[in-house]
């Protein structure tokens, strides 16, 4: 064997070593939380099919999880990665202010947040500012945009709230984020992306965590009907 041969060979050995490096970098195969999420990601949006605009993005909103926690996930599966934000939950949802959902509700009037895939759709100007509508995919979440269940920035979903309080504040329903977060959300999700949302309970390490809580469909209407003044801030 020659030198330019012997050369050529130990680049090609080389670039051989440094393929699992840049495949780590962007994948980490070690974060099974992460592996977690693309295959739920992946699962949803071909669940959806020909409904969704744009299927490359995708954000899963883990209500098995305290709200103190970063249970939102903006998971990319053109280039397999996931970042985590804050959430909040609706105030029906969590009647007791501790932080854990327990109830899920399609009702209008239940300030209750949704289960299922949603469809971001357009920006509009609302009480908090910039905020995007959500169509409800599943029957779980149907009545989304007739109870403006939206995706909103709201200071009480800021990270710096759980120092204070140790949770986060409640929306009427709606996906509120801190507004750092929030700009995230505009430029990424918005425009036909899919939203998820559901109690997965995934913790950090990948593994799956129960809530000490009961979650279950809320399916009557929780005060009377003539007694219900709308006050979800997605109101058109």
């Amino acid at each position: 064997m020659n030198r330019r041969q012997l050369l050529r060979n130990g680049a090609a050995a080389a670039a051989t070593l440094a393929l699992p490096a840049r495949a780590f970098a962007q994948v980490n195969p070690t974060a099974s939380r992460d592996a977690a999420l693309l295959a739920i990601a992946r699962e949803q949006v071909a669940r959806a099919g020909a409904k969704l605009w744009h299927r490359d993005k995708v954000a899963i909103a883990d209500f098995g999880l305290h709200s103190a926690r970063p249970r939102f996930h903006f998971v990319d599966l053109v280039n397999n990665r996931v970042e985590s934000f804050h959430v909040s939950h609706g105030d029906g949802s969590d009647p007791d202010h501790d932080g854990w959902l327990k109830w899920y509700s399609n009702l209008e009037g239940s300030h209750c947040t949704s289960k299922g895939a949603y469809m971001t759709r357009s920006w509009y100007v609302g009480k908090f500012g910039t905020s995007i509508r959500l169509e409800g995919l599943d029957p779980s979440n149907s009545n989304a945009l007739p109870r403006a269940i939206v995706m909103h920035q709201a200071d009480y979903a800021r990270p710096e709230h759980i120092a204070t309080y140790g949770k986060l504040g409640r929306s009427n329903g709606c996906f509120a984020m801190g507004p750092e977060q929030f700009d995230r959300a505009l430029i990424e999700l918005a425009g036909g992306r899919m939203l998820y949302a559901a109690s997965l309970g995934l913790a950090e390490d990948g593994s799956r965590v129960m809530p000490p809580v009961a979650q279950t469909e809320l399916l009557v209407r929780p005060y009377p009907q003539n007694t219900f003044d709308r006050t979800n801030p997605g109101v058109y």
